[in-house]
């Protein structure tokens, strides 16, 4: 994960300036993202049960306080993720961690690109006009970063698991 060849000091200046007028309402714009990637994959919504409970609707789950709680800690994930733009390596380990614990719920690697099509699709609603090509780039190339250190915690399992 190296980040210095990943991202320019432009774009790293990009992210953070858009990510600093989006992370002032996490719990609202994470919304806009969910509501996104339950419109393009309905199928997910089984993924997020709470207690066994498994919700009727991406509106039960959306509201529901424990969804709430995922919603803020996936945007705590992108703050690190933001943070540490200099220095992604430092996240490696939590991020292949994490994607662990996504494949041990059901996730499947696969969705993590219609969970970025939300993230890009969340940052242009919040940002308009500001959500150039040049800042799309830059989110883009982040994400991916992040994403390939979750896949190797699918990658670091061993087999039968």
């Amino acid at each position: 994960m190296e980040s210095g060849m990943l991202l320019s000091g432009r774009q790293r200046a990009l992210i953070r300036e858009s990510w600093q007028r989006v992370s002032g309402s996490p719990v609202q714009h994470g919304l806009v993202l969910f509501t996104r990637l339950f419109d393009l994959d309905p199928d997910l919504l089984p993924l997020f049960q709470y207690n066994c409970k498994q919700f009727a609707s991406p509106q039960e789950c959306l509201s529901a306080p424990e969804f709430l709680d995922h919603i803020r800690k996936v945007m705590l994930v992108i703050d690190a993720a933001v943070s540490h733009l200099e220095n992604l390596s430092c996240l490696e380990g939590y991020l292949c961690n994490l994607g662990k614990k996504h494949q041990a719920v059901g996730v499947k690697v696969e969705s993590f690109s219609t969970v970025g099509e939300s993230l890009l699709f969340m940052l242009e609603k919040c940002l308009g006009t500001a959500f150039s090509p040049d800042v799309r780039e830059a989110w883009s190339k982040l994400y991916g970063a992040v994403v390939k250190a979750m896949r190797r915690g699918w990658e670091t399992l061993p087999e039968g698991d």
